[in-house]
């Protein structure tokens, strides 16, 4: 079975990134919390492609979500599905009004 790995990059790739999770959790009977509420067998045949089943049958996408401001990685958090992600797969810049 092959596995893909998803990587979002900058405010943007981060905004349609998290657009996609959605859809594609909605797709696969998969909730904000990585919960299956599906009642068909097919969303769960090729579910391995795009998640990792975690502990206690959550699904976890399989995603990288990087930034140079922290501003875009807050909004997909507190977006409807931010906590679906791994808080490892969260790489961002400092906010940092100095000069350096």
């Amino acid at each position: 079975m092959r596995e893909i790995v998803h990587l979002q990059a900058g405010q943007c790739g981060n905004q349609i990134g998290a657009k996609f999770w959605e859809d594609i959790s909605d797709e696969h009977g998969i909730d904000p919390t990585g919960t299956y509420y599906g009642d068909n067998n097919l969303q769960l045949e090729h579910i391995n492609v795009y998640y990792n089943e975690a502990s206690g049958g959550k699904y976890v996408p399989r995603t990288i979500l990087v930034d140079l401001e922290p501003g875009t990685m807050d909004s997909v958090r507190s977006g409807p599905f931010g906590q679906i992600f791994r808080p490892d797969n969260f790489i961002f810049g400092k906010n940092t009004s100095s000069p350096q």
